[in-house]
């Protein structure tokens, strides 16, 4: 399981290879020392199942499932589809525009069904790559999402409060 993650300190980007243990194994907590600002995090093994229940990383219990898709390419496809569509309708020539577009609709799908899922934590948003969510991991919940938000905003206000009293 490959897992990326920021650093809780500095929000430096950083990755771990875990292995998952087999029934009786039992493996000791790695730890990642942060490039940056040399913050230590002791990382939860992961349990025996192949699908975490809680974040390795923050210890939370809700997570979610996404497609391990960049979204850049994704609005790239559309652009570029966009685009073609509208240059053929301007020359008028109605079967190409239309050719492009769905051409380029079956390429997304495509790319939907070779694509494979991440699990993502909703707290600190480690990406958990090389695992296959399990029923418990539904698609993102945009009021779960705003509540995690309202509380990384309410944590780097008190943060600012306590560095302003400093």
């Amino acid at each position: 399981m490959n897992v990326r993650f920021r650093c809780p300190v500095c929000q430096c980007p950083g990755r771990m290879d875990l292995s998952l243990p087999t029934l009786g194994d039992v493996l000791p907590a790695p730890t990642w020392q942060c490039p940056a600002c040399d913050h230590r995090l002791e990382i939860q093994p992961p349990a025996a199942q192949s699908t975490p229940a809680v974040c390795l990383i923050c210890g939370n219990h809700e997570l979610y499932k996404k497609k391990n898709f960049p979204h850049w390419l994704g609005i790239t496809i559309l652009t570029i589809a966009c685009g073609g569509f509208l240059f053929f309708m301007y020359r008028f020539e109605w079967g190409r525009a239309w050719a492009v577009l769905l051409g380029f609709a079956a390429l997304d799908a495509l790319l939907y069904l070779w694509v494979g899922d991440v699990i993502v934590c909703y707290r600190c948003a480690a990406h958990y790559h090389g695992v296959m969510p399990g029923p418990e991991h539904k698609p993102f919940e945009l009021v779960i999402g705003e509540r995690y938000r309202q509380e990384r905003l309410r944590r780097e206000e008190l943060k600012q409060e306590r560095q302003g009293k400093s």
